[in-house]
């Protein structure tokens, strides 16, 4: 995260969240005792901005100077509603198609994954407000620009996405080394809505209980998982192939 994304400071942040500055998420020091922060967790819950309660030492890490205990980071995009993109996407094209995010955390992750969707088709990128990575320069940077392109939706909770997308008809296929079933013998040719899973973890089990398919990618050697935004677009590009068919 470049450290040129950062707002800090009490007042500095008090004045980007009242202005039409777009804030991803505010870091607040836990167990401060600055009554001022208090103003400002209700100024962000109010805008429904992200709050992480986090040590001195993650702060201290954000930023050089006296952030006295609070730093925004700030968003290079505007975000867009989930239904008002999936109406549109769903009102214009025969199969769109859709990327769920269930915690991926690397900024750098995260930036690949934006390019390879953006040079797949997808419609847009479904993440959750806490405990992904920012939306920041570097994200900017590592997506090689296609963010500017490409339709980001924050959501409260992954799941409760995913529920809307399958009462939209939907169909969520889940990306995880656990399915009985491979990309090669799933079909992607209805509207779609694919879910990848963190660097560790992968789709957390909550989210592979309520989806309507899983799917793997074959895997030959000794390690058992690829990095997210390798196996994001080996997933893409088979969504692409069998649509090109």
């Amino acid at each position: 995260m470049s450290k040129k994304d950062n707002i800090f400071g009490i007042y500095p942040v008090l004045e980007a969240i009242k202005s039409d500055t777009e804030i991803d998420k505010v870091y607040i020091q836990k167990d401060s005792d600055n009554d001022k922060l208090a103003t400002i967790i209700s100024e962000l819950e109010n805008k429904q901005v992200t709050i992480n309660h986090v040590p001195v030492e993650k702060l201290n890490r954000l930023t050089n100077g006296n952030h006295q205990g609070v730093v925004a980071i700030t968003s290079p995009i505007s975000f867009v509603s989930l239904e008002e993109i999936v109406e549109k996407s769903l009102s214009s094209k025969k199969t769109p198609l859709f990327l769920v995010l269930d915690q991926i955390s690397d900024v750098r992750n995260f930036g690949a994954i934006i390019r390879t969707a953006e040079c797949t088709g997808v419609d847009a990128i479904i993440i959750q407000k806490k405990g992904g990575a920012p939306v920041s320069g570097d994200a900017v940077k590592t997506s090689a620009g296609a963010i500017f392109n490409m339709p980001i939706c924050k959501v409260d909770h992954i799941k409760d996405a995913i529920y809307y997308l399958q009462g939209s008809g939907i169909k969520t296929i889940a990306a995880t080394e656990k399915a009985e079933k491979d990309i090669y013998n799933t079909s992607f040719n209805k509207p779609l809505a694919l879910i990848m899973g963190s660097e560790g973890k992968g789709v957390s089990t909550s989210v592979l209980k309520i989806v309507d398919e899983q799917a793997a990618l074959p895997l030959l050697g000794e390690i058992n998982s690829l990095n997210v935004s390798v196996a994001c677009g080996a997933f893409l590009y088979e969504v692409v192939r069998q649509r090109a068919n």
